[in-house]
């Protein structure tokens, strides 16, 4: 496999948490097809993720997705050369059924399964060819930023991934959150903070900002999300809620950015800043880390906003990446809701 053609179809599954996607790439990195199906209304009524819910979601839609997108690359099962899924970490219900049709198109067609981790698939969702000009050479620092991880993690290659850091308590999409939910803003809040956000005064409120100039690059939000509280207890108008928004963002953004530097001074050797997850998307938080990498002489990559969510064009591309370094997986590798990246050397 580490000759595999740049022409071979590579179809990927995701399915670790609220979002079931598929997609089929070439191994060149060309996507041919992908889709997204959001559970996003089977959850909201509960403000958050039920694992039973998503479960059963992925059970329905995941095979007919499968359909589609094969269909929308102009092949069938036949035509794939390889299957990718998300193996972990995540909810494991969801994991099962991913993984399951994967290694089930896998064995009927005789070809590659590859269990990809999903912190892994973010990781290199950077190197997709087009994101960066010229491509992404290892090593770099990857800020992995999600409502389930917060992690400074030096990538230097595949499956090798060293932790410099991570939160001690929150994750930071974990905090966007939260910090909406008590501004009395939809699930999930980020995005509709960062929207009320653009109209306040990020002046106004003086937040904390966790462990800022602090040695090591671990993060803290809890403290962050606490003060939030406070100050929403004491009454906010229209007004004051979009200064809250604010400052909650700014906080966020200054503390991310001062951990970058950080972890850069631990990477001497980074090729580049990278940014990856959900909150990656927040323009604050790419426009503050931007500054960082500037500032060392560095690129800040950050892959296009709807790669930066929960897809399978990132499963597919991690499988890619771990055939051409000749690593397959057997079908009886087990899906697992705990996966730490720097285990996968091992």
């Amino acid at each position: 496999m580490r000759g595999l053609r740049d022409g071979a179809l590579v179809l990927g599954l995701e399915s670790s948490c609220d979002e079931t996607a598929a997609a089929v790439l070439r191994a060149d990195g060309t996507i041919l097809s992908e889709a997204v199906l959001s559970q996003l209304a089977d959850h909201a009524p509960f403000g958050g993720v039920v694992p039973e819910i998503a479960a059963r979601a992925h059970l329905a839609h995941l095979p007919a997705l499968v359909r589609r997108v094969l269909a929308e690359a102009g092949t069938g099962p036949e035509g794939l050369a390889a299957v990718a899924a998300t193996a972990g970490p995540g909810l494991i219900g969801g994991l099962l059924v991913g993984a399951t049709l994967g290694k089930g198109i896998a064995a009927a067609r005789g070809i590659p399964y590859l269990a990809v981790n999903h912190l892994e698939a973010h990781a290199l969702t950077p190197r997709l060819p087009g994101v960066h000009p010229g491509g992404l050479g290892f090593p770099y620092l990857l800020l992995l930023l999600s409502g389930g991880h917060c992690q400074c993690v030096a990538v230097e290659g595949v499956g090798r991934h060293r932790r410099l850091g991570s939160t001690l308590d929150d994750a930071v999409g974990e905090a966007f959150d939260k910090s909406a939910k008590l501004l009395g803003l939809p699930w999930p809040g980020g995005p509709h903070l960062e929207r009320l956000a653009a109209t306040g005064d990020a002046a106004r409120f003086p937040l904390p900002r966790p462990l800022l100039g602090r040695a090591g690059c671990d993060f803290s939000f809890s403290g962050l999300k606490t003060a939030v509280a406070q100050v929403v207890a004491k009454g906010l108008d229209e007004a004051g809620r979009a200064d809250l928004a604010a400052s909650f963002q700014a906080s966020v953004a200054a503390v991310l950015a001062d951990r970058a530097r950080h972890a850069l001074a631990m990477l001497p050797a980074a090729t580049a800043l990278v940014v990856a997850g959900g909150v990656a998307a927040n323009g604050a938080v790419r426009a503050a880390l931007g500054a960082v990498a500037a500032r060392a002489g560095l690129p800040l990559v950050a892959p296009p906003v709807r790669l930066c969510t929960d897809n399978a064009v990132m499963v597919a591309w991690a499988g890619i990446e771990r055939l051409r370094a000749g690593l397959v997986d057997g079908l009886d590798h087990a899906p697992r809701p705990r996966w730490p990246l720097e285990s996968l050397a091992g």
